[in-house]
């Protein structure tokens, strides 16, 4: 378990100085708290074991949140990248009205959320992971606090639960309709056999309907060379504009060089979003894909290099977000009161590393995502910069 906080100070209504720029989290006509000094955090969270009563020191002028991520076990990077991003948001903000905990849920998501709770915590952000969601949620639920989680499984959304992650089915919202409007119509979906490709599937139909498109061939594969190479047969000889790969980078690699045969457009999910490495890949080159906007999280990125010495997960810049979020709406959030929920409803969203978000249209985050082209180094569709 790490804490993250300075003393207590009010908040005022200033401007935050974030890489130098005016990166604002707030309702877009509104802007954020000013300096208060820096943040003491020395070293990347620690592992706590569940207890059953408070450790954290007393502490009645701030307000407690816990941050659950993965900081032991395969996804030890990632987590442990999230948390790390979230100190750099109290420094950033210089926010001194929270203290941000940060708790292992590798142990145990539930026995993390128990402990969190037992010391004091009335937000949870993260976990991470869909299953850890699950368990954290009824814990989180009894006590009444809420959850702002890091998952993309729409599945996991809950009276108590808001999503952070992205959405598959934003992704391919916004690079179906960019495609239709450069004159492409006729459109092929490649699967893989898991929930992400059924997600997606269902997804790509519905946007492409709902867009005046065609869906000509809808395949799923195994990830096998003999079911791969089938899939993308019956996929080239349907003569499709479009293809959506609804595969990370690294599996859209295995199979691009035969979908260029079929001679439609490549395009891909938020995933790829994620790997840097595809901008170099040839077979790539030229694909459509939809994500966030890349040109905070590089300043990002240069900041955590600085400070832990290493580069920074892709995901990172929700921990980042997530802290941003909580810093603007805890200047409507009274000294010993629940967490204002009304407020995440803000209809003129939010801004943060990875662009406008909001979540009016229920518990997912809706994101102002940008059209990015494989191989190029400004999007081809820049993101809406507010709602």
């Amino acid at each position: 378990m790490a804490e993250a906080g300075h003393r207590p100070q009010s908040l005022g209504i200033r401007r935050v100085a974030v890489f130098g720029l005016a990166l604002l989290l707030a309702a877009c006509t509104t802007t954020a708290p000013g300096p208060r000094g820096p943040a003491v955090v020395a070293q990347p969270p620690t592992v706590a074991k569940p207890t059953t009563t408070s450790s954290l020191p007393e502490d009645k002028l701030r307000h407690r949140v816990a941050l659950l991520v993965p900081l032991t076990g395969p996804n030890a990077g990632v987590g442990s990248s999230i948390a790390n991003a979230a100190v750099l948001a109290l420094s950033d903000t210089h926010d001194n009205a929270l203290r941000v905990t940060t708790y292992d849920t590798s142990p145990g998501a539930a026995a993390a959320a128990q402990k969190a709770i037992a010391d004091g915590n009335r937000l949870i952000l993260g976990p991470l992971l869909a299953e850890d969601v699950r368990a954290v949620a009824p814990v989180a639920a009894t006590a009444g606090v809420p959850v702002l989680a890091f998952s993309n499984d729409v599945n996991v959304v809950g009276d108590n639960v808001w999503l952070l992650g992205f959405q598959p089915g934003q992704s391919i919202d916004r690079v179906v309709r960019f495609a239709k409007s450069k004159g492409l119509t006729r459109f092929a979906g490649l699967v893989p056999q898991n929930v992400y490709g059924r997600n997606a599937a269902t997804n790509l139909l519905r946007v492409v309907e709902a867009a005046h498109g065609t869906v000509v061939t809808m395949q799923t594969y195994d990830r096998t060379p003999k079911g791969l190479s089938a899939a993308v047969s019956t996929v080239s000889r349907a003569h499709p504009d479009a293809v959506l790969i609804a595969d990370s980078g690294r599996g859209a690699v295995m199979i691009a060089d035969q979908l260029k045969q079929s001679g439609g457009k490549l395009l891909g999910t938020e995933l790829w979003g994620a790997e840097a490495g595809l901008r170099a890949v040839p077979s790539l080159q030229g694909a459509w894909y939809a994500s966030a906007d890349d040109a905070l999280f590089g300043q990002l990125t240069t900041r955590y290099r600085a400070r832990y010495g290493k580069t920074p997960y892709r995901l990172s810049s929700l921990g980042y977000d997530a802290v941003l979020l909580t810093v603007r709406i805890a200047r409507d959030w009274p000294d010993a009161a629940a967490f204002p929920v009304d407020r995440l409803s803000d209809e003129s969203g939010f801004v943060g590393i990875d662009g406008a978000f909001r979540f009016s249209g229920g518990h997912l985050a809706e994101r102002a995502l940008a059209v990015h082209q494989v191989g190029t180094a400004e999007a081809v569709s820049p993101a809406p910069k507010s709602f």
